[in-house]
C-alpha cells in the first residue's frame, strides 16, 4: 500500500511544481522549454524503471516477476502507451485548432485535461484488471477490441465534431458559453437580469477541455485493453500508463508545429495494435518473451518515425 501512496504524492508534488511554480502564469510554450520539459518526463520514466528493479527483486511488490522481468514489462508497457498516446496529439491538435484556443492557454486546458486522465485511467485500468482476473475471456474481448480499433486506425482520418459531441450537447443545456475567451479562466460569472442574479458562464476553453477529456477517455479504450497483452500487473499497469500520459503535454509542444511530417505513423500504430491483439487472442498457444515484444514495438515505432520523416521530406523537395 505504501508504494501505491509514494506514487501518488510523487505525481502530485510533480504536478503542483508544474501548474503552481513553473507554469504559474499563461505563456506560450516554446519549442525549447517543450524539448527540456520532454527530455524530464521521459528521463524520470526511465529512472523509475530502477525503482521497479528494486521494488520486485527485493519483494515491496507481491508478484511472480523478477526485477529484471519486472523492468522489461515496465518499459514495454510505458513504449505501447508512450507510442499510441502519439495518435492522441493529432487529435489534441484538431481540437486546438477548431476552437481557436490561444497558445498561451494551451498548456492549461492540456493540464487539466491530462489530471482528468489520470483518474479516469484509474479507475478504468482498475475496472479492467478486476474482469480479466474474473473471466478468462475478457482477453479474447479486449484482442478482438484492439483489433477493430487498428481497423478503423487504418481506415479513417482524425476528425474532430464538438457540435455531434452529446456530451458537449448535455454540458449546454447546464451552462450557457460565452463566444469569446475570457482569459485563462473555465467560468465566468455575468449578470442575468431576467432571473436578476448572476449566473455561472462557461468559456470555449472550458468546452475545449472537456472534448480533450472525453477523447482520451475513447483513446483509452485502445490503449489500456493494449497494455493488458503485455501485464496484469497492477501496479506496472498504472505507473507505465500514467509517465506516459505526463509526457503527454510537453510532447504535444515538440510535436504540433511539425504533425504534417508524422502523417504516415499511422501506419507503424496500426502494426503496434494488430501485434498485441494477437498476444492477446494467442496467449494460451503462443508465450513471447518480453524482451522480444518490446524489440518489435521499438522497431515499429522507430522505422514509422523515419520512413514517415522520409516520405513527407521526399515530397515537399518535389
Amino acid at each position: 500500500m505504501w508504494l501505491w501512496i509514494g506514487f501518488f504524492l510523487l505525481i502530485g508534488l510533480l504536478l503542483a511544481l508544474d501548474l503552481g511554480v513553473l507554469n504559474k502564469k499563461s505563456h506560450v510554450i516554446s519549442a525549447r522549454e517543450a524539448l527540456k520539459w520532454t527530455a524530464l518526463w521521459v528521463s524520470l520514466s526511465l529512472l523509475f524503471s530502477v525503482f521497479v528493479y528494486y521494488a520486485y527483486d527485493r519483494g515491496w511488490v507481491e508478484s511472480h516477476l523478477t526485477g529484471g522481468k519486472a523492468v522489461v514489462t515496465y518499459l514495454t508497457g510505458y513504449l505501447v502507451e508512450q507510442s499510441l498516446s502519439l495518435d492522441n496529439i493529432f487529435v489534441i491538435a484538431l481540437i486546438f485548432s477548431y476552437f481557436r484556443v490561444p497558445d498561451a492557454f494551451q498548456h492549461r486546458v492540456l493540464f487539466w485535461g491530462i489530471l482528468g486522465a489520470v483518474i479516469f485511467r484509474g479507475m478504468m485500468i482498475g475496472f479492467g484488471i478486476a474482469l480479466i482476473h474474473r473471466f478468462d475471456w475478457m482477453m479474447y474481448v479486449f484482442g478482438v477490441l484492439l483489433l477493430y480499433s487498428a481497423y478503423k486506425m487504418l481506415t479513417a482520418g482524425e476528425s474532430v465534431h464538438p457540435s455531434k459531441n452529446s456530451v458537449i450537447r448535455l454540458l449546454k443545456r447546464f451552462f450557457p458559453i460565452t463566444k469569446k475567451y475570457e482569459g485563462q479562466r473555465f467560468f465566468v460569472r455575468r449578470r442575468n437580469f431576467e432571473k436578476r442574479k448572476s449566473v455561472l458562464v462557461a468559456t470555449p476553453l472550458f468546452v475545449a477541455l472537456i472534448m480533450v477529456e472525453t477523447t482520451d477517455i475513447m483513446f483509452a479504450f485502445d490503449s489500456i485493453p493494449a497494455i493488458f497483452a503485455i501485464t496484469t500487473d497492477p501496479f506496472i499497469v498504472f505507473t507505465s500508463n500514467i509517465f506516459a500520459i505526463l509526457g503527454l503535454r510537453s510532447m504535444y509542444f515538440v510535436l504540433a508545429s511539425m504533425l504534417n511530417r508524422f502523417e504516415h505513423l499511422k501506419y507503424s500504430l496500426v502494426i503496434i495494435l494488430f501485434f498485441v491483439a494477437f498476444k492477446m487472442l494467442a496467449h494460451k498457444w503462443v508465450n513471447l518473451p518480453d524482451l522480444l515484444s518490446l524489440i518489435i514495438i521499438f522497431v515499429s515505432l522507430l522505422a514509422g518515425v523515419i520512413i514517415s520523416l522520409w516520405l513527407t521530406g521526399r515530397d515537399k523537395k518535389k
